[in-house]
């Protein structure tokens, strides 16, 4: 299940979200501390999973679960978007469009099926372009490491759609060379490009979260994002307690629903 792999990313990412030591040894720290916890990012992606598997409306399901944790850790508009009565796309290009939709590339078999339901939950709020294309790609990725693509596949296919030319963070980039000089992004095109280089140059899931601990970035949101990929192409977790870190520190609600079938 690939929201397991966002959702777990999510919540082992949050700790170096905000406050990342400059010296921290991402090599060796602990691989969870006591500061971590779920995000908006497991909230929404939760949210999107209930009303697919359920049938109910995308926007009322995002609003109604939202508003029982209004102190996850929403950006402000976004803020607004949940707790207001106003829920119209708003052209954001924010990340936020790519962290919520790990269950759209797990969920539906069929490619042109799944990227246009990627891009609609990403429209209801984030509808610019690269808010948009930021929810296809993530998803894609999923849709692309549960079917058996190769690694090199998913690269050139990330890379196709962020060339170096045009995206500073492009997956074309090594993870050493952006290591000098990434600069914490929350847009979609400062992110998914660069999380899904963590996926390529890991060899498990473990490592995958190691190389986000390497960057000063958006790291639950680089865990939500890629995650689900890494644990459709590694088949698991390795010697990751995903299960027993999912139970631990998700609510009930949320873990209901993240095992809803």
């Amino acid at each position: 299940m690939a929201i397991k792999g966002a959702v777990l990313g999510d919540i082992l990412g949050s700790q170096y979200e905000f406050g990342r030591p400059a010296d921290l040894d991402w090599k060796n720290v602990p691989l969870l501390s006591i500061d971590a916890s779920f995000t908006d990012d497991s909230v929404m992606m939760l949210a999107i999973k209930k009303a697919l598997v359920t049938g109910a409306d995308l926007v009322e399901t995002m609003v109604d679960i939202g508003r029982h944790y209004p102190d996850c850790g929403y950006g402000g508009t976004f803020y607004r978007w949940i707790l207001g009565n106003d829920h119209s796309p708003y052209n954001s290009w924010g990340n936020g469009s790519a962290m919520r939709v790990a269950f759209v590339g797990e969920y539906f078999d069929d490619y042109e099926k799944m990227q246009d339901v990627a891009a609609k939950t990403a429209a209801v709020s984030h509808d610019h372009p690269e808010g948009i294309m930021g929810a296809v790609v993530t998803a894609t990725c999923i849709w692309m490491a549960k079917h058996g693509k190769s690694k090199q596949e998913i690269y050139d296919y990330v890379l196709s759609e962020y060339p170096v030319e045009e995206y500073q963070y492009s997956i074309g980039y090594s993870l050493d060379e952006m290591r000098p000089r990434y600069k914490w992004d929350v847009s979609c095109q400062g992110s998914v490009p660069a999380a899904m280089r963590c996926f390529y140059e890991s060899s498990d899931y473990e490592s995958f979260m190691r190389n986000i601990y390497s960057l000063p970035c958006d790291s639950d949101t680089f865990g939500a994002i890629a995650g689900g990929v890494v644990e459709e192409f590694y088949k698991g977790f390795g010697d990751v307690d995903a299960e027993g870190i999912l139970k631990e520190y998700l609510t009930d609600e949320l873990y209901e629903i993240l095992t809803l079938q």
